[in-house]
């Protein structure tokens, strides 16, 4: 038999074994864990730097506006992506903000273009446009839709009382505000201020601070150059068949068969303000008189007059075709 001193020994002993033998496990469960990590950066890195040919190598950006049809947009895209063999991904801004900060402009663009994994792909969500050039990585497809000023304005107003048929559950933030538009206009009360309608010339100004001013001239030229030089196409929520229809030929790849999904599923009449009253004559006059909406409208005049412009020579002369000839020096 063991002295007591002998026991506590042998105790001590024991529990120091133990000890050693736990604290192995957790370096072997923290090594284990380290060797994860780095057997998934590196396949994240092979993700992102994976070739695509060159088919493949697109990306389509839909800096969406709210509540010009953009949903409907977009239910076709999720439709046939499978389909199509392409990606659509939803770039969620918190807070719905509609401007990113600088850093995340920076990262966006750069983790759009070297995400090859997810190419071809159609990312989509609510912010302004912004330019992938200064950040040295090449330009994507810009693509956007836009509406009647007033239209968009008055739908919206419904919209966050009386939500939609998409989500008809949904309890909006005016939920049980029953008041009419004529009503708040009439009352010159700040959610029908017709400063609010200054949106659309934002989205497609950009990221500037002249952008946000309402009822800045700079910022309506900004969005008008850009319409022209940095969107594929810009459409109007009145002609969304034409915009469909003229994605499918430019941009096959992903939008074959788009149109006539669109056209035969319930895409066209996806998503409806529940209730919407038209404005009287006397509404309608006095917004027009705001030098905002002035500009809003000549901001969707402008898009819907390119639009047209673009649409006769891409559907109404799709027999056109271009060759090369007078090759010189002669290849023998």
């Amino acid at each position: 038999m063991l002295p007591k001193n002998g026991l506590f020994g042998l105790f001590l002993l024991l529990v120091i074994t133990a000890l050693i033998v736990i604290y192995q496990i957790q370096i072997l469960k923290l090594q284990e864990k380290i060797y994860s990590l780095e057997i998934t950066q590196r396949e994240n890195s092979m993700l992102m730097t994976e070739k695509v040919s060159e088919e493949d190598d697109i990306v389509v950006i839909y800096n969406r506006v709210p509540k010009t049809a953009s949903t409907s947009f977009v239910g076709v895209a999720y439709d046939i992506c499978k389909k199509n063999h392409f990606h659509v991904l939803h770039v969620n801004v918190s807070a719905n903000s509609h401007v990113l900060s600088l850093n995340n402009q920076l990262q966006l663009a750069s983790n759009i273009t070297y995400w090859n994994a997810m190419k071809p792909a159609l990312y989509h969500g609510h912010f302004a446009y912004f330019d992938f050039s200064k950040f040295h990585v090449p330009k994507p497809y810009f693509i956007n839709i836009i509406r009647r000023p007033l239209d968009r304005f008055i739908s919206y107003y419904y919209f966050v009382r009386y939500g939609d048929n998409y989500r008809p559950y949904l309890i909006r933030k005016k939920h049980g505000n029953t008041m009419s538009f004529d009503e708040c206009v009439a009352k010159n009360l700040p959610e029908c201020d017709p400063n609010n309608l200054w949106l659309q010339i934002p989205f497609f100004c950009g990221h500037a601070a002249n952008c946000r001013k309402p009822g800045n001239k700079w910022a309506l030229a900004e969005a008008k150059k850009n319409i022209v030089a940095n969107y594929l196409l810009v459409g109007v929520t009145e002609e969304i068949s034409d915009f469909i229809s003229i994605l499918e030929i430019t941009v096959p790849r992903l939008f074959k068969g788009a149109l006539d999904h669109y056209l035969s599923s319930n895409k066209s009449h996806l998503r409806k303000t529940v209730q919407k009253e038209v404005p009287s004559d006397e509404t309608v006059k006095k917004i027009k008189e705001s030098p905002i909406w002035q500009m809003e409208n000549e901001l969707y005049e402008f898009a819907l007059d390119y639009f047209h412009f673009i649409k006769k020579y891409t559907l109404k002369d799709r027999n056109q075709k271009v060759f090369y000839e007078k090759i010189r020096p002669k290849i023998t």
